[in-house]
């Protein structure tokens, strides 16, 4: 089922807990092909080229001053995670190092770091041992899919 706007969480058993707030539901319908492997958990981000359109349906968390998290997968302590991030308008994430690999995906407006500038529609794929900081001069919503949490070498304003 496609519902733009939305964010679907779709767990493949009771026993998942969610880490996406669901903000439309879908139903799981027989796969068209029974000879296919049964569905797992699955998150479905529709329409996302158009998010500034619909970001205030998303509830957003703080982060730290100018940039706002929402958590797809994973806890951003342990392990890999996804999740939007939106950067105000000239806010700044500070220095860091990436000890796995990052990749973002830049859905609206622009970001620019010691590297490049990029707009949206681009992606960028840093391997680990990268350090940046980012600047959004007129705001930017990412999508951020790393293997392992970023290590700060400044400390982020809270």
């Amino acid at each position: 089922m496609r519902i733009d706007g939305t964010i679907t969480k779709i767990p493949a058993s009771d026993s998942l807990q969610p880490q996406a707030t669901i903000l439309s539901t879908a139903t799981v319908s027989s796969p068209p092909n029974p000879q296919q492997a049964p569905a797992g958990p699955r998150l479905e981000l529709h329409d996302l080229f158009n998010i500034a359109q619909w970001q205030d349906k998303i509830p957003w968390k703080r982060f730290q001053d100018g940039i706002d998290i929402h958590r797809l997968d994973g806890d951003g302590i342990t392990g890999p995670s996804t999740a939007l991030m939106r950067i105000h308008k000239g806010s700044r994430v500070p220095l860091h190092v990436h000890p796995g690999r990052e990749h973002i995906i830049v859905l609206t407006g622009s970001e620019r770091d010691q590297h490049s500038s990029i707009q949206a529609g681009t992606l960028i794929i840093n391997s680990p041992g990268t350090q940046h900081s980012v600047v959004s001069d007129d705001g930017c919503i990412v999508l951020a899919i790393y293997e392992s949490p970023v290590q700060f070498l400044q400390d982020p304003a809270k």
